[in-house]
């Protein structure tokens, strides 16, 4: 039955409008299906014509085969969630800076919150967390990444009556940003190889 035929049934049974609404829709999808599949292809075919690609997994460079980490904290937020990538990506981590094929120095790694707002009483509302690294990397004897800092800032609420909350908080971002850290020092040295 066409459109146009089941127009004229759906008039000539008194059906209300609404149901006209309802019916059509449901009258129209097998008919749109073909239109609408076209159409995610076509959106999808141009924008990876663009360039555009999905935010996945950042992976090391893929003639890299063992990753050696040089740090003076081996207890840090960053250098844990470091070790967990490389572990990850089935690359280590080396313990001989002579057989790994990339080597990362971490030069700095502090992170820490401050006040940003403060209520009439003198009381925090609002802190700020940071977390700074200054790293170097080299691959296969060739530096690609030359001691360069990264910087990540989140700030939260706080509220005197959660405290214990607000610690798990600023626990969870503080993890969450040395994550975001090692997703950001991947890329760069995949982008300088």
């Amino acid at each position: 039955m066409q459109f146009h035929e089941f127009r004229q049934f759906i008039c000539r049974s008194g059906f209300s409008r609404d149901c006209l609404v309802v019916a059509h829709f449901s009258q129209l999808k097998p008919l749109l299906q073909p239109f609408l599949q076209f159409g995610v292809f076509l959106a999808l075919l141009l924008l990876s014509a663009c360039g555009f690609h999905l935010r996945g997994v950042v992976d090391f460079p893929p003639d890299v085969t063992s990753v050696y980490v040089q740090a003076e904290d081996h207890y840090s937020p960053f250098y844990r969630e470091l070790v967990a990538k490389i572990r990850a990506s089935g690359l280590g981590p080396s313990s001989d800076p002579g057989s790994a094929d990339a080597i990362i120095r971490v030069l700095q790694d502090e992170t820490g919150h401050r006040a940003l707002t403060v209520s009439a009483r003198n009381v925090p509302r609002e802190f700020e967390v940071y977390y700074l690294v200054n790293c170097s990397a080299s691959v296969h004897g060739r530096e690609v990444v030359n001691s360069q800092q990264f910087i990540l800032v989140r700030d939260y609420t706080y509220d005197e009556t959660k405290v214990l909350g607000k610690a798990n908080e600023e626990d969870v971002l503080t993890n969450a940003l040395a994550e975001n850290l090692v997703g950001l020092l991947v890329q760069t040295i995949s982008a300088g190889n």
